[in-house]
């Protein structure tokens, strides 16, 4: 049998969606979370007034009136459809996996549209507070009662309890995906994906991830995955460098952008020397002829045409990181975005010298085609700090911009070769060792724009992205696992 909880709405479509609970022989009981406008009194059915559904307190108080066998939490308030025998399947697989928690692919109303919306496997890198699990999650009970007793009742939080409750039970019970689509939902956040995947710095988010920061934390403690704030010493190089700083920019079929971002490196004024060096990845456009005309007038231009193919952005990266052009600091600058200003250089590299870091990771305002500022605007990373950020950066997708790196860590670790994810997984592995360094003030442009790769993406490149990413956590984790082990 089934608890159901099922958050409150006066909108219309909430009797529909609620009907298909009290009309199922599956279903012993429905809670329905509400801010004190309720006053429903159907069979099955109770009321429970929240501040917050997804608060330690709110669930800690469901979780005690449970006496089913699992429990269907629906986590925002919306229009669902179970589809055919649905119910079933969820008590079926969960039964037969034994998995603590069931989660399955979907339908979704877009535009008076119905798509298809398939989810991605979890797995032990999947410890992001934003996995998309759809609108139905379902547990064990018993799974659930198991988590609380040997690591603790959901935490004091307002925001966060279910992510510490699927944190707790994923420990000891698989988190299970069932690729058929057993609900229809109608989409509510109608935003396309380069606008929501920076809601996790929004200023106004800061406590909400506070929190998740903190019961993350707890996760990786619980699971020997953890670091303390404890520090390798950045190994001093023998190496002969060229200059002191290299700016590397990877570039294909970037012809109206790329001399913007090489002229805001020329115009840099730092007190050492410096080069770019531009991986040029065998543009079909005009941008091949600008880099050659423009390495003729400035030596410090450096313009490498691989002799690889098979190239991404990490490979690009390595094919300069490698290079006899590069200099003791490696910093990136994307092929169509520009330094904020002159001083952007010597700013990074100020950190590296004062701190001894073996990375630097900067900050940087959100721009148009045009330079003109769009929201979120400046983002700054801030829940990066020196005690925790090596722990919490495998809670979230992205660490900041620009990246630089300590020419002979990167040339031991060096990038993926892929054109996604390739610096935050050299980040996190760099921050297993070395501690890394931040600058918190704008100094580069990220410009937002309709060519941009992320800018707006279908649900199977978000998928996909979101799954190669969950998979670098799962390797830097496992490792942080075994190196616990060995202390």
């Amino acid at each position: 049998m089934i608890t159901v909880v099922l958050p409150f709405s006066p909108e219309h479509y909430f009797e529909a969606t609620l009907q298909q609970f009290v009309q199922s022989p599956l279903v012993k009981k429905i809670i329905i979370a509400h801010d004190g406008t309720y006053l429903g009194t159907q069979h099955k059915c109770a009321g429970i007034k929240v501040d917050s559904l997804t608060s330690g307190k709110t669930l800690n108080a469901i979780i005690n009136k449970i006496s089913s066998n699992f429990l269907l939490f629906i986590s925002q308030a919306q229009s669902i459809t179970l589809n055919q025998v649905a119910l079933e399947r969820l008590i079926h697989i969960a039964r037969d996996t034994n998995a603590g928690m069931v989660y399955a692919d979907f339908y979704e109303i877009k535009e008076g549209k119905r798509l298809e919306h398939p989810v991605i496997d979890y797995q032990l890198g999947s410890i992001r507070d934003n996995f998309d699990f759809g609108a139905v999650m379902f547990f064990s009970v018993s799974a659930i009662k198991k988590a609380i007793k040997r690591y603790g009742k959901i935490d004091k939080v307002e925001r966060a309890g279910l992510y510490d409750l699927r944190l707790k039970v994923s420990i000891d019970h698989e988190i299970f995906h069932n690729q058929e689509f057993l609900y229809t939902k109608t989409e509510s956040d109608i935003r396309i994906s380069g606008e929501r995947m920076f809601d996790y710095v929004d200023p106004r988010n800061i406590s909400v991830q506070k929190e998740n920061e903190r019961v993350a934390t707890s996760y990786l403690k619980n699971i020997g995955a953890y670091l303390k704030p404890k520090f390798a010493k950045v190994p001093k190089s023998s190496q002969l460098f060229p200059v002191e700083a290299s700016v590397i920019i990877p570039v294909r079929n970037r012809e109206k952008t790329v001399g913007e971002a090489v002229h805001s490196v020329l115009s840099q004024k730092p007190d050492f020397t410096f080069n770019v060096i531009v991986v040029d990845n065998h543009s079909t456009d005009n941008t091949t002829a600008m880099l050659r005309e423009l390495a003729k007038n400035d030596q410090r231009i450096k313009h490498i045409i691989p002799k690889r193919q098979d190239l991404g952005i990490g490979g690009c990266w390595n094919e300069a990181v490698l290079s006899e052009f590069c200099g003791k600091y490696a910093v990136q600058l994307d092929s169509d975005d520009l330094y904020s200003g002159n001083d952007t250089l010597q700013t990074i590299v100020n950190v590296f010298r004062k701190e001894g870091v073996a990375m630097v990771i900067g900050s940087y305002t959100l721009v148009d085609a045009n330079l003109e500022p769009i929201p979120p605007g400046l983002i700054d990373h801030k829940e990066w700090t020196p005690a925790n950020g090596r722990n919490n950066a495998l809670r979230i997708n992205g660490l900041g911009a620009p990246r630089a790196f300590y020419t002979p860590v990167v040339r031991e670790i060096l990038l993926p070769n892929t054109s996604y994810g390739e610096d935050y997984a050299a980040a996190i592995r760099i921050s297993r060792q070395y501690q890394i360094g931040r600058v918190y003030t704008s100094i580069y442009n990220c410009r937002r724009w309709e060519g941009n790769t992320d800018a707006a993406l279908p649900i199977e490149k978000v998928n996909r992205n979101d799954y190669y990413k969950d998979k670098i956590r799962t390797i830097e984790m496992r490792a942080r696992i075994a190196l616990n082990k060995k202390k």
